[in-house]
């Protein structure tokens, strides 16, 4: 692997377990019962020790919806056809799809970032990052998806996205993805990297019925039959360039760079937490910047989760992707930084323990 990819990934740092406890120590001192505000103290002690013991910061923050296509799309894995991924992008562009919406509503900037679309550049536009690597993978279910310049270029892709969102002041990041095809790839990753059945993970994605999902199984199992000895050697970027999409490559870099940064990072759904796994694999240690959005409506992310060991912000049967679950999820990391930050302690406001 690149020589300053592996220097971003040895620099990251563990958040320290004695800042988690001083941050209930001023939490418990709040004017509240105890434990009251729950999931949301845990997330403002998160957020302290990603601080590194300063009040907790959460904005400025910035959505990277990262797009491409993926050949193994043309196995009839998604109801939609390859079109739709850049489609999709020009309605980001013109505001149209929901991550717009959220992220205006949430209070995010947003950038959307070509990194393997079908076709030429999009033209030049303020809401558009060209990362091209190229048009979109291969068929990962008859020949590896990537080379591994090419994981490497969309990895540093997303290293390079976090290294200028952290220099502008960007104290959070949420991934958003779009790309057919992409609940395929990371389902593959998925039972690559935790050695789960394809049968046992594979949803709907957007909206195939009982015949496609078993079709989709299919075509993953056939694809980890195909890749068997680089899944053996437990390499997690060899297992990245042969199954993931650019999108899942650009992410795993986007969330290497921005722990690397001390940023707080907000997984959105089934595809990000994809990318996550790839990124846990290489270096443990992102796991303590990640916060996880949403439980995903898409069949096994409940599972996955629970075999990561985390708990997502939210439960809304969201299986969109896009970042929208992440944006959601961003307001509620504003609160828990508030509560920590404004809130009166016992002492200061006169109130009896």
């Amino acid at each position: 692997m690149n020589k300053f990819i592996n220097e971003v990934v040895y620099s990251i740092q563990p958040v320290s377990t004695d800042l988690i406890t001083k941050a209930f120590l001023h939490l418990d001192n709040l004017t509240k019962p105890q434990g009251s505000l729950g999931r949301l103290e845990e997330i403002a002690a998160q957020l302290y020790a990603i601080g590194n013991g300063s009040n907790p910061r959460v904005e400025p923050g910035m959505v990277f919806t990262c797009a491409a296509d993926h050949g193994v799309a043309r196995r009839g894995t998604s109801l939609y056809p390859q079109e739709v991924t850049r489609q999709m992008v020009l309605n980001f562009v013109e505001g149209g799809a929901a991550i717009n919406v959220l992220a205006e509503a949430a209070g995010l900037d947003l950038s959307v970032v070509d990194v393997g679309v079908m076709g030429e550049e999009f033209s030049s536009d303020s809401l558009i990052l060209n990362r091209k690597v190229m048009s979109g993978t291969k068929d990962m279910s008859v020949e590896p998806a990537m080379n591994m310049e090419q994981c490497s270029e969309a990895v540093l892709a997303g290293i390079d996205l976090a290294e200028s969102a952290y220099n502008r002041g960007f104290k959070s990041l949420c991934t958003g993805e779009m790309g057919i095809g992409n609940t395929t790839a990371a389902t593959a990753l998925f039972c690559a990297f935790l050695l789960e059945d394809p049968v046992s993970l594979s949803g709907a994605g957007t909206g195939l019925d009982p015949d496609g999902i078993i079709k989709k199984a299919e075509i993953i199992d056939r694809t980890l039959k195909l890749h068997h000895a680089v899944i053996d050697q437990k390499n997690p970027w060899n297992i990245l360039a042969v199954m993931g999409g650019l999108e899942i490559a650009c992410l795993t870099g986007l969330i290497i760079g921005g722990s690397a940064r001390r940023m707080n990072i907000i997984v959105d759904g089934y595809i990000s937490t994809a990318a996550f796994v790839c990124a846990w694999n290489i270096n443990p240690l992102v796991k303590d910047y990640c916060f996880f959005s949403h439980l995903s409506a898409e069949k096994g992310h409940a599972r996955i989760v629970e075999m990561l060991g985390v708990r997502p912000v939210l439960s809304m049967d969201m299986r969109l992707g896009e970042g929208t679950g992440a944006a959601m999820a961003y307001f509620v990391l504003k609160c828990a930084a508030d509560i920590f930050n404004k809130m009166a302690t016992f002492d200061t406001a006169g109130v009896s323990r």
